[in-house]
């Protein structure tokens, strides 16, 4: 498989992902004001996800920049990272639906917990199959302490739901705002 092939399958699935959580949105049966504040949940919601996705995406497509031959083991933590990111739209619907109740945002922050662990493995398994300068060694390492970060954070936000959910949204905004600019260290080593 070419690195391309696995570029645009991943690509397609992303750009579901998000279709999906937009059609969850139900359009209100009135024409007023008022009738969008009962939505209003369920569109921050939506806006967290979508943010998150697209975060992954962006970063998702810097790390494959890097691959040069693509192995078994990247395709299947591939497959794995693009399975944790389809529950999203699960996650989001239900948290919006249900205006941030506790177990729904536990839900949520396992579900990201998955994804940065399966984007940590991605990260591995490409590192195992590819070759890299002393550079691009260097960029994953510091890739290595932003996904620490975030796990750490993920992992935080579960029982820290139980005191406050908007503890928990606290981190997973510091954890948006970590990965909202993809790193810069990899496409300067890649100029290398």
């Amino acid at each position: 498989m070419t690195k391309n092939r696995l570029e645009a399958f991943s690509d397609g699935v992303l750009a579901i992902i998000i279709t999906i959580m937009v059609l969850e949105i139900k359009v209100p049966h009135d024409a007023s004001w008022t009738a969008l504040e009962p939505l209003m949940p369920v569109l921050v919601s939506y806006i967290l996800s979508f943010v998150f996705v697209g975060i992954y995406w962006g970063n998702h497509h810097h790390l494959l920049h890097t691959v040069k031959h693509v192995s078994p083991g990247i395709i299947w933590s591939n497959n794995g990272l693009l399975f944790a990111l389809s529950l999203i739209p699960f996650a989001t619907g239900w948290m919006g639906e249900n205006h941030f109740a506790t177990n729904t945002v536990v839900v949520y922050a396992a579900l990201l917990l998955l994804c940065g662990i399966t984007f940590t493995w991605l990260k591995w398994a490409i590192e195992k199959t590819n070759s890299f300068s002393p550079e691009m060694t260097r960029a994953m390492k510091k890739l290595d302490l932003k996904g620490l970060v975030s796990v750490l954070s993920y992992g935080a936000a579960i029982p820290l739901a139980y005191v406050n959910t908007a503890i928990s949204g606290a981190l997973f905004v510091l954890v948006a705002v970590l990965w909202l600019i993809p790193d810069r260290n990899i496409e300067r080593a890649l100029k290398d």
